[in-house]
Formats: structure tokens, sequence, C-alpha cells
């Protein structure tokens, strides 16, 4: 692919490349390759593969399934090992819950039922609910193959902060009410 720009400049500047400043020149062209990079810097081609093959062929791949309880789906796929989750399934056009994508929040927490998942930027779930077995899809990567189960966000956030903003149901309590209501 050939990139060409014109030699001129909108401040009259002296150009600083030195082919730039020859009278012949009227424009420059850079080539670009067709290469491209994942998220941690494995180089990979880009070419029109089936959506199962592996177009990583040097970086281990997992089959993910994701039992979407919301949406009652089952969803299976291929992960490389060195991409989330999430995306992976995003660009494959599965659509799965996320909010943040920075690993924040629970709305794209899971239940692993088997397999592992990696997630050292999983900081919405505490280290004591990984060891119970949920995970983050946004910032987690496949370890081996991974059956998961999504939750409801406000399941997993009654988990992780529930004990310390509450402690058990609240019962009403009717005479305090009617003292409040007396004072008016």
């Amino acid at each position: 692919m050939d990139l060409v720009l014109p030699c001129t400049s909108l401040y009259r500047q002296t150009p600083l490349h030195p082919r730039l400043s020859s009278p012949k020149c009227r424009a420059f062209s850079f080539r670009f390759r067709r290469k491209t990079t994942s998220e941690l810097q494995y180089p990979v081609t880009v070419s029109a593969a089936t959506p199962n093959a592996n177009p990583f062929p040097s970086i281990p791949t997992h089959k993910v399934t994701v039992h979407d309880r919301k949406q009652g789906v089952v969803h299976e796929f291929v992960v490389p090992e060195d991409q989330y989750i999430l995306h992976t399934a995003e660009a494959q056009n599965i659509t799965l819950p996320f909010a943040c994508r920075h690993g924040c929040c629970t709305s794209c927490a899971v239940r692993v039922k088997s397999g592992q998942i990696r997630q050292p930027e999983a900081l919405g779930i505490s280290a004591e609910l990984k060891e119970k077995g949920y995970a983050l899809l946004c910032v987690g990567f496949p370890s081996s193959d991974v059956e998961v189960e999504t939750q409801d966000e406000d399941e997993v956030y009654w988990l992780q902060f529930g004990r310390y903003f509450a402690r058990g149901p609240i019962e009403r309590d009717d005479y305090a009410l009617e003292l409040a209501l007396g004072d008016e």
C-alpha cells in the first residue's frame, strides 16, 4: 500500500527530510507493510482465514465456551492465549456483556466452570472472588480450554462489597417510623 504526500508545507517551512528539499520533488511516498501486532506485540500477519482456524500459528489458542444466562445462549469460539476473551469474541461478532473494558467493574464477570483464565489486570474482582472462580472477560486471557457462565453484575458486586455496606436484610421499624412522622 502506498501513501503519497505532497512536498508543500502550509507554513512555508523548509522540509526536514533532504528528499523534500529537492526542486524536482513533487511528492514522496511511504511504503506500509501489511503486518500488524497483537496486544502483546507478537507479530501477526493479516489473512482471510476461516473463523475457527488459528491465524496465530506460533501462539497457542484455546476453545472458550460462554454460557450467557441473560440471553439463554451458548457461545463457542477460539481465543489466542495472548488476546483478551471479550475482544476476540467481539471480533467474531459475538455479543457478551461489558461496560468499562478495563477490568474495573463487574459487568463482564463470569464464573469459571472449567479451565483457567489469567487476569492480571482484573481490579474489579477481589483475590477472594478470583479464588472462588470468578473472572472478568474484558481483561481475561485463556490459559487452557475454558467453560464459563455469565453472572449478574449485582450478584458479583454484592459478593464483593455487600459485607462492607450492610449486615443482612434491613428490617422495617414501624415504631421509629411512627415517631418520625409524629414530629411533623
